[in-house]
């Protein structure tokens, strides 16, 4: 009966020091979680553009067939294969923003 109850405690204590510690680490984690996204506010404010009013019209492309040729084979020859196997289906701007 003996080693039954100090078995226990000793279970016991292992079980209640590995979630004190756990809890500890959600604390701590959590209040670095807040001192950073503070200091990132604070430096997203500073930082913060005005936002332009309306986006730019895109540009066209002055000769579609030729850049699309281009495309393909840049394609084509990033991925080793041949261009006759490749059908681009459409082209769209990306904004960098």
């Amino acid at each position: 009966m003996e080693k039954l109850v100090l078995g226990l405690s000793t279970f016991g204590l292992g079980f209640g020091t590995v979630f004190v510690g756990l809890i500890c680490l959600i604390l701590i984690i959590k209040l670095m979680s807040l001192v950073f996204s503070g200091l990132n506010a604070k430096k997203a404010a500073a930082q913060e553009a005005p936002a332009p009013s309306a986006p730019a019209p895109a540009a066209e492309i002055p000769d579609r067939g030729q850049f699309i040729a281009a495309v393909s084979a840049a394609i084509a020859a990033s991925i080793g294969g041949d261009v006759s196997g490749l059908r681009i289906l459409s082209v769209k701007k990306v904004n960098n923003d």
